[in-house]
Parts: C-alpha cells; structure tokens; sequence
C-alpha cells in the first residue's frame, strides 16, 4: 500500500535533506501533519523568506541578508588579515573562539576532482581583488582530502603575492573532521599554532 499522493510527494523532497533517509522522511511527514496548522504556515514561510532574502556577502562570500555581511561592515576587523574558509558555517565555527578579529573569504566549497569541482567553481574571483592590503592569509579550510587540496593550491597561487605571508591553521582538529563539529578550544588551539605555507 503507498501513501498519499502529497504525502509521497513530501517524502520525496524531505529526503533531500542531508542525512534524510525515507524512514526520517517518513517520521517528519507524520510529525507535520501532526503541527499547528499556525506553526506549519510560518514553517514554510521562514523556508521562503530564507530562500528569497538570503545570498552571499558581495566581498567575501558569507551568508547576508544585504549586499555586505555584518563581519565586512564592521569597521573595526582588521582587514590586514583574511582567513580563508570552506563555508559560512566554519566562518561562524572561528567566530565563536572569539578571538580572531580579521576578515574572511567564503569559499563556498572545495576542490574535488571526483566531483569535477575546480578552483574556477569557487568563490576566488573576489579574493583576488582584496589582496592589495593584505599581510597575512590563513587558510582554514578543514583536514579532509578536498580541503588539504584546496588549501595546497591556494598556497601555490598565493606565491604570486610575495608581500603576503600565507599560513595554515594547525591540525589540533583530526583528519577527516569538519569546523562546525570541534569545540572552542581545539578550534582555538589550531588557530593558534598555524604555521606559513
């Protein structure tokens, strides 16, 4: 026996959800329908609004709900220094150690050759333009394959800017692991002990 068609059709797109399966989807599908009519309406009206206001800072790639992220209108960071993420989740991951008062670059991915991502698919284009002023870059992207990778190339192409020192936070974090997942103070210990490339 199948469900509904609008049910099915629920499971369908909840299960792109990362780490969804079809029993999770099944168990969310029950969960709504079982929702305050009220509560659902704004549930899918937050999905919307998310969807329609926010996009990517023009500068430096993190999420905003206007042209420029808060970190980039912050006059206060010291725009001297850039620290080179993956996403806007290990950006927000640095900014909990509170102890970086730099800028970022959002790449929005890494490099794969499995998945055909290349360097050209990455938000690199206006790092490139930021560079002027710059003394130091930190390149933070996380101990994975792709990430060590990415982290290498940037390193080779950034050798073109001898007035850059360019560094690579430590591996307090284990290989494999991801930013958003280590705590204040492997991050902070990692950010700490980075080292020029």
């Amino acid at each position: 026996m199948k469900y509904p068609i609008a049910f099915q059709e629920l499971i369908y797109y909840l299960k792109k959800l990362p780490g969804v399966g079809t029993k999770t989807a099944e168990r969310y599908g029950y969960f709504l329908m079982n929702m305050d009519e009220e509560i659902l309406q704004e549930f899918g009206n937050a999905i919307i609004n998310f969807k329609e206001n926010i996009h990517h800072c023009k500068i430096c790639g993190n999420l905003s709900d206007g042209d420029y992220c808060d970190i980039c209108q912050d006059q206060s960071r010291d725009i001297s220094t850039i620290c080179i993420v993956e996403t806007s989740k290990d950006l927000f991951a640095m900014e909990n150690i509170r102890e970086y008062r730099g800028s970022y670059h959002v790449l929005n991915g890494t490099i794969s050759i499995i998945d055909g991502v290349t360097l050209d698919d990455l938000n690199i284009k206006t790092l490139y333009d930021r560079l002027e002023s710059v003394k130091e870059i930190i390149i933070a992207t996380n101990p994975t394959s792709q990430g060590e990778t990415t982290a290498l190339y940037l390193a080779k192409v950034l050798q073109r800017y001898p007035q850059i020192k360019v560094t690579r936070i430590a591996h307090g974090l284990p290989i494999g692991s991801n930013l958003d997942y280590a705590d204040e103070l492997t991050l902070l210990k990692s950010f700490e002990g980075r080292k020029e490339m």
